[in-house]
């Protein structure tokens, strides 16, 4: 050790002195003898217990590895295996709520919103199904107001359309109302407007009368006058009242008179179509109750239906007989007759039958409705028989009054 001291010392004082080559070269000289003579076996001793070491550590890292890897494969296994039972159970948890929420979806979009889920697992499934029952309330409750709404909303539709329906038949009504109406003023005002012409042609006509015939012609026409404006006042009423219903001026009458004055107006319209009239009445006065003005209305229908239907030169026969406590008027005509189909319908209003359209076209079908409905206001009815081709007679009973008017 001091040897080794003294030539580390040499070479010291060498490079002091300037000589760095020798003493480089000294400690080269040094290095190969003591170091490399004397360490390199140590080194090399320690190296290889170092390496030795290594070897060892290797050797137990790859049995490390080879367990970890072993381990590892277990894990992974032992995993799946997990995973699998998991999974398993997982969906086994899950199937159950699945089901229920697509059950109550399917009946929702069925439309069955009463529908509510029970689900009362206390996870996040009853969270959901109890959000999905509240939206199926609120759904039921708008589809209720809805429901209401719509009911609401038909109830309206159907009133107002209940009353454009009645509106709409109401102008109908009002439109038939107004033709009836003319209808009504044409056959009414029709005959007395003949007969008034009718007496003043036959008093006017020929040689000069006495003051009487001129009186009775006149009396006879501001009677028929009188009858005239009964007549517009009671269609001018119909129309303003929007209603068939008739007026009366009840008193006792004597019906054999009252008849006796309308066949001489009768003859009048009888003359025009070379008709001949006869009349028959009992010898004592025939009372009745009723408007006398009404009664004689159903006298011109009865008479202007058998001069327009008749057959040129036929008869027209009228008679007055009192039976079982009834005041009977008949008359009889030689005219087209009424078909047996259609006896049952003469009395409807507007109604005609088929002879009677090709006999004449002028006619309303609105004359024998009226004298059947001032007939039954007084008690009263009318009857037909008849035969095509042949003739017909109407009769017509009213009730006897129990006393005169100044009985």
């Amino acid at each position: 050790m001091d040897a080794s001291k003294y030539r580390f010392d040499e070479v010291e004082r060498l490079r002091q002195q300037g000589k760095r080559e020798k003493a480089t070269q000294l400690l080269s000289k040094f290095s190969e003898e003591e170091i490399d003579g004397k360490f390199q076996p140590l080194i090399d001793v320690a190296i290889n217990a170092e390496r030795a070491k290594a070897d060892k550590a290797r050797e137990e890292l790859e049995a490390l590895v080879k367990r970890s890897r072993w381990l590892a494969i277990g894990s992974a296994l032992l995993a799946a295996a997990f995973s699998l039972t998991s999974g398993l159970y997982l969906m086994r948890g899950l199937r159950k709520p699945l089901e229920a929420l697509m059950a109550g979806t399917n009946e929702i979009a069925s439309g069955n919103l009463r529908y509510r889920l029970a689900l009362d697992s206390g996870d996040e499934f009853a969270y959901l199904a109890k959000h999905f029952n509240q939206m199926a309330q609120e759904l039921e409750r708008q589809q209720e107001k809805l429901r209401k709404g719509r009911s609401v909303l038909e109830r309206r539709v159907a009133e107002r359309t209940q009353e454009l329906r009645q509106l709409n038949e109401e102008l109908q009504r009002l439109d038939n109302a107004r033709r009836e109406f003319f209808a009504d003023i044409s056959h009414e005002l029709r005959t007395p407007i003949t007969v008034i012409r009718g007496e003043a042609e036959v008093t006017l006509r020929g040689r000069e009368r006495d003051p009487e015939e001129y009186q009775d012609a006149l009396h006879r026409i501001v009677e028929l006058s009188e009858q005239l404006g009964k007549y517009v006042n009671d269609l001018l009423f119909m129309a303003r009242a929007e209603t068939t219903m008739m007026q009366f001026e009840w008193d006792g009458l004597d019906f054999a008179e009252l008849i006796g004055g309308a066949i001489e107006d009768f003859k009048v319209m009888a003359e025009e179509n070379a008709l001949s009239v006869s009349l028959r009445l009992p010898d004592h006065p025939v009372w009745v109750r009723g408007d006398k003005q009404r009664l004689r209305q159903v006298l011109f229908i009865l008479g202007d239906n058998a001069c327009r239907y008749s057959n040129p030169d036929g008869h027209i026969a009228a008679a007055l007989v009192v039976e079982n406590g009834e005041a009977v008027f008949s008359l009889s005509d030689q005219g087209i007759g009424i078909p047996a189909g259609d006896l049952e319908r003469i009395f409807d209003r507007h109604f005609r039958s088929e002879n009677a359209l090709h006999s004449r076209d002028d006619g309303t079908g609105l004359g024998l409705p009226m004298a059947k409905s001032i007939l039954k206001a007084h008690g009263g009815r009318i009857s037909v028989s008849s035969t095509e081709s042949a003739g017909s007679t109407f009769t017509i009973a009213l009730p006897l009054s129990k006393q005169s008017p100044t009985g």
